[in-house]
């Protein structure tokens, strides 16, 4: 290729970043959040949050206030005739007329003892009420009666991070790209209130904490939410790296981005196999967090950045590919959590590991037949280049053991074949530790995010052995998710390991909850739980 046309590509190249990003804003997270005091003047509040439970609309002698008598005795109303039941999830908006301090009250029905995935979804079903509202100042009442067993279960600064996430997840939805650019609705200001329970200074001290951790929690997940939803021809493997780097800067993390040429020398088989036929080139992006020097421990948490997946020569199906956008969704919830751990500065090492490539398919590309020498040193036949992503995350493996990594966590939108057995509720797992999937188990279910382990029996191992390689990329149609795992494995040298396919999860056809339609930024949580709390 002439000078003059690599200079062409690389100014056209400059056009679409421009193009993409100019007027684009970036995250608004400059929520003002209060506990136990009115952030604003009770006048001036453009709506007024509460939780209800069936047993509070009853009538009888067990039926105390809610808000006023009047507003009570309408919702009451309306659960007698069967419009509201307070079931999980179910608003009510209605006007007060006069009668209380703020423009409009927003009934919520709230599960009790569903703990801190209650509490999400009930202030996302919240927030879209405020949203059809456009209510920027909002205090949300907080029922001593209700809570009072939520916070006993979850503590104070767990239930105000449940409520925090799920008002701010809820309002995080895609931004499209369009000539007169929408802005995202954003709260402005919100007030939690005790009702009937004075305010100590150490409950105050515990919901602070809570806020702000919630608050930075959504910041990774916006983070991953916004990379994932990003167009392919914005988001190439080099555009990755570039806000990789961005964020190491930001944070002062030590970032290494290994191109094609250092890439080859280190013989990354599997990352240059699937990214030759782009002529966009792969890259391995390696954050190193070290917040403690004087352990050799060190979690590997590695990404898949599939930038955008045609299938390569096995070509997917043109309806829905599209959605392919989303198959580094396992690279944005690496970098999403990576963000979280590095603001808040852990005693612990973590190996984030992104290895990025596009799968396209040309007169390069990796043909069916082909063989491929990983890093590891190990030889794979490749019989459908479809099953691209396991062949960059065993690089990516090698890649965080060879620095250090003593734990291995890898997420990828790896098959289809996970839809099938989950759909689109649970991410699937596979592992070789029991003991580190507990873990990984216990920090979803702080989350909100539902893992579910497959099997993992030897019997499944000989799907991909290969008669012109140690391993054959695919296992055929039966078990893919499973046989597609323990790909992965193989390369994990024994360390303990697991991996999560979020191929149904990461990516949603309408909004559900606190996660909006497109791209969801699952997984970000769950593995800064991990991380921070994976004692």
């Amino acid at each position: 290729m002439s000078l003059k046309n690599l200079l062409i590509i690389f100014e056209y190249d400059r056009f679409i970043y421009w193009f993409i990003h100019d007027e684009s804003g970036g995250l608004q997270m400059n929520v003002q959040f209060t506990y136990g005091v009115r952030g604003t003047d009770q006048s001036v509040a453009d709506a007024v949050i509460r939780f209800v439970s069936k047993k509070e609309l009853i009538p009888g002698e067990t039926a105390g206030p809610i808000m006023q008598p009047q507003i009570d005795d309408a919702l009451r109303g309306l659960y007698a005739k069967g419009l509201f039941k307070a079931e999980p999830e179910q608003t009510e908006i209605l006007s007060t007329l006069g009668l209380y301090p703020a423009a409009h009250v927003v009934f919520v029905g709230l599960e009790q003892e569903g703990g801190a995935t209650s509490l999400r979804l009930a202030a996302a079903a919240a927030a879209k009420a405020l949203k059809k509202l456009h209510a920027e100042t909002v205090q949300v009442l907080l029922p001593s009666a209700l809570l009072e067993g939520q916070e006993a279960e979850l503590g104070a600064e767990h239930a105000a991070q449940a409520l925090t996430e799920g008002l701010l997840l809820a309002l995080h939805v895609r931004q499209p790209l369009k000539r007169e650019p929408n802005e995202r609705f954003t709260l402005k200001e919100v007030a939690f209130v005790q009702q009937g329970t004075a305010v100590t200074a150490e409950d105050a001290a515990l919901w602070e904490q809570g806020i702000a951790k919630g608050k930075l929690y959504v910041e990774g997940v916006a983070l991953a939410r916004d990379l994932t939803n990003l167009p392919g021809n914005d988001l190439t493997p080099e555009r990755l790296a570039y806000h990789a780097e961005e964020m190491a800067r930001e944070l002062d993390l030590e970032i290494e981005v290994i191109d094609e040429w250092s890439a080859a020398e280190q013989r990354m088989g599997g990352l240059l196999g699937v990214g030759q036929g782009s002529i966009n080139p792969p890259r391995m992006i390696v954050i190193h967090y070290k917040g403690n020097p004087d352990s050799e421990e060190a979690w590997g948490l590695i990404g898949k950045g599939i930038t955008f997946d045609t299938g390569g020569i096995s070509l997917k199906r043109a309806e829905g590919m599209q959605e392919m956008i989303s198959d580094m969704g396992g690279a944005a919830a690496v970098l999403g959590a990576i963000r979280v751990i590095g603001e808040l500065k852990p005693a612990i090492n973590v190996i984030a590991v992104i290895p990025t490539a596009e799968n396209m398919p040309s007169d390069r590309a990796l043909k069916p037949g082909d063989v491929l020498r990983m890093m590891s040193g190990h030889t794979v036949e490749i019989v459908n280049t479809d099953a691209e992503g396991r062949l960059v995350l065993a690089d990516g493996l090698t890649t965080a053991i060879t620095r250090g990594a003593t734990r291995l966590v890898d997420v990828a939108t790896l098959t289809g074949a996970v839809s099938v057995a989950l759909g689109t509720q649970a991410t699937g797992a596979v592992t070789n530790n029991e003991e580190l999937f507990k873990l990984v188990q216990k920090a979803s279910a702080r989350a909100g995010e539902r893992i579910w382990q497959l099997p993992s029996y030897p019997e499944y191992k000989k799907q991909i052995m290969s008669d012109a390689a140690d391993l054959k990329n695919s296992g055929g149609r039966y078990a893919g998710t499973i046989t597609g795992g323990l790909f992965i494995g193989h390369f994990a040298e024994d360390l303990p390991w697991v991996h999560l396919d979020i191929g149904g999860t990461a990516w949603l056809e309408s909004s559900r909850g606190w996660e909006p339609k497109g791209a969801t930024g699952v997984m970000v949580r769950t593995l800064i739980e991990l991380v921070l709390h994976h004692e």
